[in-house]
């Protein structure tokens, strides 16, 4: 009677192997396996103890559910996976949203295996991001919607067991004591300096009608840019907000060329699309426009979408560009800090920096301050959401509250007892 000896196979050092592990000619070890899927999957290791410590990270991955593949995948491979399925976002956002990724993401920290990353490692990436290269927190705070909702793919389609970006950026906030400071709008002194200024500086009198629009509407940038003369009713007083002008800075076209493109949208919500009401300086405002451009020979030369007869066009008859507003601000802030500085060196009214938005903000207060009804200015401002008015709405009354109790000291201190 024969009997059949069930043999192990070893190891050099004769140290049984299990089933799927085998020691190559140089000492190195490898495991090999196959998925549910089919294919075949090896792992490599200098020794068996570090072979089998391997060796359980893919049996837990196993019964978790995580690919195989995900030892391969990078977060670059999982970003264009992203970009390619990636809905419900508007053009203009989608576009920043792929310059930021590919800006500071893409060329170093996006080529680590997303397997491997960990809570560290993010902490890591963002204190480079704000202390190396130092971006402003809002920016950081751009970059971390992107790779949050490129991990939250990733744990999605089974490459990670949860999202290592998890509250990471609230932990960098307070490390760095990072304060998220609301825009200031500008004080009535202030604002009525700059009208000033524009109305009587004949070098600076053709930008007065586009600042003093946006600063007695509170349109934003790209909805001011992009009206056009059949959106305004003079004889109704109304203006009609019924899309938006995007420019790119940093799309490339079909060509390949670099450079700035225009596009028309639709505002980013159906509040967005709004009447409002044209006080008599707005009026003016256009009206000053109007003549400008008669005088000067300068009509719209351009069609966007099938949108034209703009009314801010440059002398090309161009749509004006965001950049080019806020350049012209800060020369403008310079150059009338200048002459209001030689004409009274103790001057204590001059203008902060600022720029197109704060036009916007400026206008809020102004309709706070005014005691205007909160949903009236949600409705003016298109806010979709009537906790941002509130929030704005909440920031200004405070201050207001304060300056008049100050202005109440003041009033009592007249009162106050001498001290013996």
């Amino acid at each position: 009677m024969t009997t059949t000896r069930n043999t192990k196979r070893k190891d050099k050092a004769r140290v049984v192997l299990r089933k799927g592990e085998s020691q190559r000619k140089d000492g190195k070890y490898d495991f090999r396996w196959t998925s549910p899927d089919g294919k075949r999957h090896s792992i490599y290791a200098p020794s068996l103890e570090e072979l089998r410590e391997k060796e359980k990270g893919i049996h837990l991955d196993s019964l978790e559910g995580i690919k195989a593949e995900a030892r391969y995948v990078t977060l670059n491979d999982v970003f264009t996976l992203w970009a390619k399925v990636k809905r419900g976002l508007k053009d203009n956002t989608f576009q920043n949203y792929l310059y930021l990724y590919r800006q500071f993401v893409e060329p170093d920290f996006g080529k680590s295996k997303v397997s491997t990353l960990k809570k560290s490692d993010m902490k890591q990436f963002y204190n480079i991001l704000a202390d190396e290269r130092g971006l402003q927190i809002s920016t950081i705070d751009s970059v971390h919607t992107v790779l949050h909702q490129v991990l939250d793919m990733a744990v999605d389609d089974c490459y990670l067991r949860s999202n290592p970006s998890d509250n990471v950026l609230r932990e960098l906030k307070k490390a760095h004591q990072f304060e998220t400071t609301h825009r200031k709008a500008l004080t009535v002194p202030e604002q009525n300096l700059l009208l000033s200024y524009l109305s009587k500086t004949p070098k600076y009198q053709h930008w007065y009608p586009i600042f003093a629009v946006m600063l007695g509407t509170g349109l934003r940038v790209g909805e001011a840019t992009g009206l056009r003369w059949c959106d305004v009713d003079f004889e109704e007083s109304t203006i009609s907000v019924n899309h938006t002008l995007v420019n790119y800075d940093h799309r490339e076209n079909n060509g390949g060329k670099k450079g700035c493109y225009f596009n028309c949208h639709s505002p980013k919500t159906k509040a967005g699309i709004r009447t409002v009401p044209m006080m008599d300086f707005v009026k003016e405002a256009f009206e000053k426009e109007r003549a400008y451009q008669e005088e000067s020979g300068i009509h719209c030369t351009v069609t966007v979408d099938g949108y034209t007869d703009f009314i801010f066009v440059n002398r090309f008859g161009e749509c004006q560009h965001q950049g080019t507003l806020n350049k012209a601000i800060r020369r403008i802030i310079r150059d009338c800090n200048d002459e209001v500085l030689t004409n009274n060196p103790d001057s204590t009214i001059l203008l902060p920096r600022f720029s197109c938005h704060t036009l916007r903000h400026t206008f809020t207060t102004r309709m706070c301050e005014a005691g205007v009804n909160v949903k009236v200015i949600q409705d003016a401002l298109g806010h979709s959401d009537i906790s941002t008015t509130l929030n704005i709405y909440a920031d200004v009354t405070k201050e207001l509250r304060k300056s008049e109790f100050e202005n109440l000291d003041r009033q009592f201190a007249q009162w106050k007892v001498p001290e013996e």
